[in-house]
Order: C-alpha cells, then sequence, then structure tokens
C-alpha cells in the first residue's frame, strides 16, 4: 500500500510569466513552494504558513485561488504519493522570495527554462502543462 503525504502547493508567476519553483537542502528535483499538511490544518492554512515559513511571503488566504486537488509520485519520499491541493497566487510587485528553512535554492524560469530542470512529478506531470494553457489564455 502506498503512502499518501497530504501537501498544499502554489502556483506562483511573476509580472515576466515566470514560475518560482525550489529545491530542498540535500535534494536534487525542483518543485513547487508549499508543503504538508499538518494534523488538524486546512490546505490553505498549510499554504500561507509554508510559503512565509520558506519564502518570506505573506500571503492572505483569499489571493490564493484552488485551481485542484492532485496526484503524483513523491520526488522525495520513494514510494509515496503526494496528495496536493494546488493553489494559485499571484505575486504582487515587489514580492520577493528568499529561500529559508529548508528550501537550497529558489528560482524563476520560463516553461521552456523549467523544462531543461530536473523536476519533481507533479511539477513535470500537472503544474507545466497548467501553466502553458494559462500563459496561452
Amino acid at each position: 500500500m502506498t503512502t499518501v503525504i497530504h501537501i498544499a502547493a502554489a502556483l506562483l508567476l511573476n509580472e515576466h510569466r515566470q514560475l518560482l519553483l525550489v529545491r530542498k537542502r540535500g535534494t536534487t528535483a525542483f518543485m513547487q513552494p508549499g508543503g504538508k499538511v499538518d494534523h488538524g490544518e486546512q490546505p490553505l492554512e498549510a499554504l500561507v504558513r509554508e510559503l512565509n515559513e520558506e519564502l518570506g511571503l505573506i500571503v492572505a488566504p483569499e489571493d490564493a485561488t484552488f485551481v485542484g486537488h492532485y496526484q503524483a509520485p513523491a520526488a522525495n519520499e520513494p514510494g509515496c504519493t503526494v496528495d496536493c491541493a494546488l493553489y494559485r497566487v499571484e505575486m504582487q510587485p515587489g514580492d520577493r522570495a528568499i529561500a529559508a528553512a529548508e528550501i537550497e535554492e529558489a528560482v524563476w524560469v520560463s516553461v521552456a527554462e523549467a523544462d531543461a530542470l530536473e523536476l519533481a512529478p507533479l511539477t513535470r506531470e500537472v503544474v507545466l502543462p497548467l501553466v502553458k494553457c494559462l500563459l496561452s489564455n
């Protein structure tokens, strides 16, 4: 039986149509910012908390739009699946994401640049196709 890890993640786009990806310390795959939903916590609460802890971003819950629930193999936990509540969060001019806590690297990339990186399955299989669709509209 596969272990399911419940997470909340953000699809963050800036004014240059770039996507924010992060890489955790000691890992190689880039992924969406966010993290595990703690016991008794709602996914949106977890997302707001994680964005603040990991990137120093202050996000109001009303600034996050629920996109959907998606599942994919976990990038850093072999044999596990992530069940992700994905939210689109608009970056405001002047907002800066600064890697903190377990985040080693935070990068803004175009979709083409993202394709060349080692990506978590959720990012490659779900998020990039969503971003391509969003940016084509």
